[in-house]
């Protein structure tokens, strides 16, 4: 192995307490390189940006996705900053490379029945715990709420009278978000399931709809991940699935599929730019063509 190489790798394992399998996978990344540089006729501590650059194109021309070229590009990166560190190097010839283009990470959804088995493992949990869980699934997959601003909504929120909610969003932005007449309900039963019997509530309990003892008054994100990992639990869902913003995305490709119109997904979700809400289009035109190659006489694999 080459000296280098080594001394890199001993410090991943000295310094940063990397693991086995990560100090392979560097190993591998890095070999990979160092083979195709002495192919032509450099090693790779002494390869220049333009070997560089060749060795990238023969990536992306063996077929490798564009998240592996990326990982292996990162891992020539950290070598080249090591040798500049270590004083082998005098310039870091990955500073002209460009980083291979990666498409946008597909929303993950859970099912529809999915959902009603998280809300029936919610409604499982004791006492005011089911009664809360419940009506934070029903908030946020009606809504397409995000987690801060679910936490953040006051009591005063939920009104009979007033079928659209505003909410505050990211950057300070205000909407106007439809809630449905069941979630209202799982909200306002979830509250009086909150309340202690003759007991006066305190000026922060009176303030949100979901209060709670800490400095902010009220449920914090990590509490009400929690909360959506014990209904999943109770539910036979894998927890690790289950998040509110999983439960976002759901509400999103949901109503895509059923044919809501994208301007208005944009206007329910908070989206700034409707560029942001057309990821929801590859996530049914992905789900349409598993399903066509599934199921459709003509697209079986040939054997």
């Amino acid at each position: 192995m080459d000296r280098h190489l080594e001394a890199f790798l001993e410090m991943l394992a000295a310094e940063r307490g990397a693991a086995r399998n990560t100090l392979a996978a560097y190993q591998g990344d890095l070999t990979d390189a160092a083979g195709f540089t002495l192919r032509h006729g450099v090693p790779l501590a002494e390869a220049g940006p333009e070997v560089l650059r060749a060795w990238l194109r023969g990536l992306a021309d063996q077929g490798l996705k564009p998240r592996t070229a990326a990982r292996r590009l990162s891992a020539i990166r950290q070598f080249f900053r090591f040798l500049a560190r270590e004083g082998v190097r005098d310039d870091d010839p990955t500073a002209q490379l460009d980083s291979p283009r990666l498409p946008p990470s597909l929303p993950k959804a859970i099912t529809e029945a999915e959902v009603e088995a998280l809300l029936a493992g919610a409604a499982s949990l004791p006492g005011k715990r089911g009664a809360q869980a419940v009506a934070v699934i029903e908030l946020l997959y009606c809504s397409g709420l995000r987690a801060s601003e679910l936490v953040a909504l006051p009591a005063a929120a939920l009104r009979a009278d007033e079928p659209l909610v505003a909410v505050r969003g990211k950057g300070g932005r205000e909407r106007l978000v439809p809630i449905s007449a069941r979630a209202r309900e799982a909200a306002l039963a979830a509250r009086e399931a909150g309340r202690k019997p003759d007991a006066k509530p305190s000026p922060g309990r009176l303030r949100w709809l979901f209060p709670a003892r800490g400095a902010a008054g009220h449920m914090t994100r990590q509490a009400l991940g929690l909360l959506l990992k014990e209904a999943a639990q109770a539910g036979g869902l894998d927890p690790a699935r289950i998040s509110p913003h999983v439960l976002r995305h759901s509400f999103a490709s949901h109503l895509l599929a059923r044919g809501a119109d994208l301007r208005s997904l944009q206007v329910l979700l908070g989206h700034a730019d409707i560029a942001t809400t057309q990821i929801y289009t590859r996530v049914l035109e992905e789900r349409l063509r598993l399903v066509v190659e599934s199921f459709h006489p003509l697209a079986e694999k040939a054997a």
